[in-house]
């Protein structure tokens, strides 16, 4: 039986579905792979549980996800420990083949990422902020090397970037399990053109606009998705957009084109002046905004379109925002909390090669992390 030892950052919903499928998994693994899964941390925001020679038992695991669920730290569990350095954490329990995996939402993970790969220990992903902040932090953590090939083209178009074999993956920090990342890197390794990228990229914002569509009020359906726990408990963090933008940006750079988060045009779904209010203040001033998409949503269907929120990679420019399409088109048949993304290429032209299904959720996204080390275990 070969052991791959994994270190956890994060034990949020994804993390904590992400250590139960492990446990879950363990006899199909062994059967299947001969392979056993070797936690030798899991670390949360200020606190950590170590056992860097034999791992965390499946008792132990298990006890950690009671925890967590419970709200309590695991600096206080009676196995953990303060922890105020990941790179420390990396340091002392990493070993030859380590799995690093970032289920966290913060960049704070950044140099503990960075030592990792200087140790060439591998990487997984669902944290989308170390990919989106500087390109040399995006190059690093990927492997994507700049040897030739990679940017801005002179006429803006991005070209595909020269990689090296990777030891990182980070299928989900786009479209959680749906294989959107492999499917990019397979088109540009196979030297077609990517000419368009395009698709809707958050559940929550497909759940509004479907909505529209079917002539409800903005107001109540945001009323009604931060009821049914689509949002984050401030729905601007969703109805902003940048989530959103930072996956186009993923993607953008997964073209080799060097830009940063700053370079997307993001139109978000709420004016400015709305920023400064509390959340309750701009869940009653939510109303006020009703007409306007009511008109837009009018305007669409009198030209035979839909309006979705969608993001769009083309021509060294990513814009993300409310944009108007056919209702016949993969993008405007969507409906509900699903996420689709086309592909625009020389060879997939004039019809798209599509991806869709569910683009969010705590399983769903642990799953996509799990096969992502499972495929690094087999990776030299």
């Amino acid at each position: 039986m070969r052991s791959l030892p994994i270190i956890l950052f994060g034990v949020g919903g994804v993390g904590r579905a992400l250590l139960r499928q492990i446990v879950e998994q363990r006899s199909f693994h062994a059967l299947q792979y001969g392979l056993r899964l070797e936690l030798l941390a899991v670390c949360d925001s200020d606190g950590a549980v170590i056992e860097p020679s034999d791992g965390l038992d499946d008792v132990l695991i298990d006890e950690i996800i009671a925890a967590k669920e419970a709200g309590r730290r695991l600096a206080q569990h009676p196995a953990g420990g303060v922890q105020n350095d990941l790179y420390g954490i990396v340091d002392i329990a990493g070993r030859a083949g380590t799995v690093v995996v970032d289920c966290t939402a913060t960049d704070a993970t950044v140099p503990a990422l960075l030592f990792a790969r200087d140790q060439h220990y591998k990487i997984v992903l669902a944290n989308k902020k170390p990919l989106t902040i500087d390109q040399e932090v995006y190059d690093r953590l990927t492997s994507a090397g700049v040897t030739n090939g990679s940017g801005m083209g002179d006429n803006g178009e991005g070209l595909a970037p020269v990689r090296q074999l990777s030891h990182s993956r980070w299928e989900t920090t786009v479209g959680a399990g749906l294989p959107v990342i492999v499917t990019l890197n397979r088109l540009v390794s196979s030297g077609d053109e990517v000419k368009r990228i395009t698709g809707t990229f958050s559940g929550t914002l497909g759940f509004v606009m479907t909505g529209l569509q079917e002539g409800k009020p903005f107001s109540a359906i945001v009323r009604e998705a931060h009821r049914l726990g689509y949002t984050e408990p401030d729905p601007r963090d969703d109805l902003g957009g940048v989530d959103v933008a930072r996956k186009a940006l993923i993607l953008a750079r997964g073209l080799g084109w060097q830009l940063d988060l700053a370079n997307v045009e993001v139109q978000g779904l709420y004016p400015a002046d709305m920023d400064g209010l509390t959340v309750a203040e701009f869940m009653d001033a939510l109303p006020r905004l009703d007409d306007h998409f009511q008109a837009q949503v009018a305007e669409a269907a009198s030209t035979g379109k839909v309006l979705r929120f969608a993001a769009q990679v083309e021509d060294g420019v990513c814009r993300v925002g409310p944009t108007l399409v056919y209702g016949e088109s993969p993008l405007g048949r969507l409906s509900g909390t699903d996420n689709l993304v086309e592909f625009t290429t020389r060879w997939y032209n004039p019809n798209p090669l599509v991806v869709q299904g569910r683009g969010a959720g705590t399983d769903a996204t642990a799953a996509g992390v799990l096969s992502d080390i499972i495929e690094l275990a087999y990776t030299a």
